[in-house]
């Protein structure tokens, strides 16, 4: 079948839930039963199913054409499919027309022409509703309207501009490790070596670092920070058995003061609109499993929390109760001094979901991200959702991100049961760092196994996922990358043998591939707070070293320099965010691939070896877009350790 070269390249779709008002403005919409015998658009309402549905419902959105006029056969091609402008939907003779259907969620916006005996591209006849598509002709447009009554608390439609979270470059503030704004709030509790205490972090040094550009610099538009609530000044025992402050926030000993290191809620409410004028989204830490012995609820309310004891023994996680157990898990505590909430017990849930809501309202926050998310009942998330949808979203018209912490590196079911309309928006995805830390990191395998466990990754989670490569509760990274890696948790690395920075290239330029990896694919993108320099540091708490702001190395340097192209690249290329991935080529040490949203393309190619190598499958004539130097395809020699970002001219 002849296809126009033209008719390839148009609009896709933001397959996107939009607000009813919408779907006034446009002419055609035919769902389910509704009849036309002209074309697509007879402006006929569709008849409303009275059955609740859950929001993310399809339904059939059905297309026609009139016969006559010497047209033998008809074609839908469109953005409905990712692969919907190259394979369309043969039209089938009904009565005085052609027809086909297609699924969509409500909404959706679809972008479309007919085929007409294979070879004559047009738009609908019966459908005045038109768009550019960027090559000087036009596409049908049409909005998906099933009519559906959406169940009670379904979270509401986005508005039409509302923040895209697939297009979210997140970077980690370890607040009391990245910047010292404000020394009047500095302190630390007596008794803890410098690694484990505070270290003068505070909110005001991230409004310095806003307003110096330094996170858009990196691409970054949503920022993660850590848990907001007070700690105690005092002490506990690590699993090392090395006394330890709150400093990271975990240990909340009071539920609605803000933490006094970190300054005060006047500040920390500055920090979200200083962030908000600059487009950028702001996640809190939200810890729901456990508080702080000292904390008054665990005296004033011991039924709200499991006891300690369990079947006669002590019940922590590792100690005497089973932290991938499922009933277990869900009641152990963390530590000794760490009461863990029971929330099968409806008060005790509804006084911790207050609280959350409460922290939203007072913040004017966009999203949570929340800790330890399979060691509390389903039950809580639930209801968070509920009340955010009815309080939060139906205010603000913006989705609010909730985005998970299930540290489950080999079962991707356990995280996939908490991400849905009604609870998470997405997790982080463990299993894929894995895999990425084995095969591009360590060279351990082939890349031909990262294609592998992609092709069914990339449809795994019907959210949105949080990509990442380094966090705060694993090694730094760069040591990972070295040309031997080690171990990070060896006895003694974080305390009496912190490592220091390599002083030779490889495990930056790894990191780098890394990176452009995540960059350029589907998911939001973790940056975890000076692995952008490559920041060494062992285990826990060596992983998190107050942040170097001067004296970096050119290693250090050209690896922020990456990042800070990569990151206006994915911002110029939606494709790399909503676009589909198609495998190019994969070698031991090479994969190449591209991401295709319709209007545009990118191709990537990742060489992880330490020897140039051939990679195929790339534009014949294309820009490097990290270099801005010109190819020529399909085949290419990618340098060792570096990738290729390619656009074709």
């Amino acid at each position: 079948m002849e296809i126009d070269a033209k008719a390839k390249r148009v609009h896709t779709s933001l397959v996107k839930r939009i607000a009813s008002s919408l779907l006034g403005l446009v002419a055609s919409v035919l769902v389910g039963c509704t009849d036309s015998t002209l074309g697509s658009g007879d402006g006929l309402p569709p008849t409303p199913d009275p059955s609740c549905v859950p929001a993310g419902t399809t339904c059939p959105v059905t297309f026609r054409y009139p016969l006559g006029n010497g047209v033998s056969s008809v074609e839908l091609r469109g953005d409905f499919a990712p692969d919907g402008w190259e394979k369309g939907v043969p039209m089938q003779i009904e009565g005085t027309h052609f027809q086909g259907e297609v699924a969509a969620l409500d909404g959706a916006k679809i972008r479309y022409k007919f085929v007409l005996n294979g070879k004559d591209w047009v738009n609908d006849p019966g459908n005045a509703a038109k768009e550019s598509d960027g090559l000087g002709g036009e596409n049908s447009v049409r909005f998906a309207a099933c009519g559906f009554d959406y169940c009670e608390n379904e979270p509401p439609k986005p508005g039409p501009n509302a923040f895209d979270w697939r297009s979210a470059v997140l970077y980690f503030v370890f607040v009391d490790r990245f910047r010292n704004g404000d020394p009047s709030n500095d302190g630390n509790v007596s008794g803890v070596d410098t690694p484990a205490n505070y270290q003068g972090g505070d909110w005001r040094g991230v409004i310095d670092a806003l307003e110096e550009g330094y996170f858009e610099s990196l691409g970054v538009n949503a920022l993660w920070l850590t848990v907001p609530q007070d700690n105690p000044n005092s002490s506990g025992l690590g699993s090392d058995g090395r006394p330890y402050s709150g400093y990271h926030g975990y240990w909340v000993s009071d539920l609605d003061a803000p933490e006094e290191h970190f300054g005060s809620l006047e500040t920390l409410n500055e920090l979200v609109a200083k962030a908000h004028d600059r487009g950028i989204k702001v996640l809190l830490d939200y810890a729901m499993n456990h508080v702080h012995e000292s904390n008054a609820l665990y005296a004033e309310h011991p039924d709200w929390f499991w006891p300690l004891a369990y079947d006669n023994h002590q019940c922590v996680c590792g100690d005497g109760c089973d932290w991938n157990d499922s009933y277990q898990q869900r009641r152990c505590w963390f530590t000794s001094y760490l009461p863990d909430w029971n929330f099968t017990n409806a008060e005790a849930r509804a006084y911790s979901v207050d609280n959350a809501i409460a922290w939203i309202k007072k913040t004017n926050i966009d999203g949570f991200r929340l800790d330890a998310v399979k060691h509390i009942e389903l039950e809580w998330l639930l209801d968070l959702r509920k009340r955010v949808s009815a309080e939060v979203e139906a205010k603000t018209g913006e989705r609010f991100y909730m985005v998970g912490e299930t540290f489950e590196s080999g079962n991707r079911d356990v995280l996939k049961y908490y991400v849905g309309s009604d609870r998470l928006d997405g997790q982080f995805d463990f299993p894929l760092r894995a895999v990425l830390a084995d095969k591009i990191l360590r060279r351990t395998g082939t890349m031909h196994e990262l294609d592998g466990f992609l092709a069914s990754n990339d449809t795994y989670y019907p959210g949105v996922m949080s990509t990442f490569i380094g966090n705060h509760d694993i090694l730094r990274v760069v040591h990972v990358a070295e040309d031997q890696p080690w171990d990070a948790w060896a006895p003694g690395k974080p305390w009496e043998s912190p490592p220091s920075l390599p002083k030779y290239a490889a495990p930056f330029e790894r990191l780098g591939v890394a990176f452009t990896f995540l960059y350029t694919t589907k998911g939001v993108p973790l940056l975890y707070y000076g692995d952008e320099i490559g920041l060494p540091g062992a285990g826990d708490p060596d992983n998190r070293r107050f942040m170097q702001w001067d004296g970096l190395d050119a290693n250090q340097e050209a690896l922020r320099t990456l990042l800070k192209r990569l990151g206006t690249i994915r911002r110029e290329h939606p494709a790399l965010w909503r676009g589909v991935r198609s495998t190019l080529s994969v070698s031991d040490d090479t994969y190449a691939y591209a991401m295709s949203d319709g209007e545009d393309t990118v191709h990537v190619a990742l060489n992880r070896g330490d020897v140039a190598a051939a990679v195929g499958g790339m534009p014949v004539k294309g820009r490097d877009l990290l270099t801005d130097a010109m190819i020529e395809g399909p085949g290419i020699l990618v340098p060792p350790r570096s990738a290729r970002v390619i656009v074709a001219e």
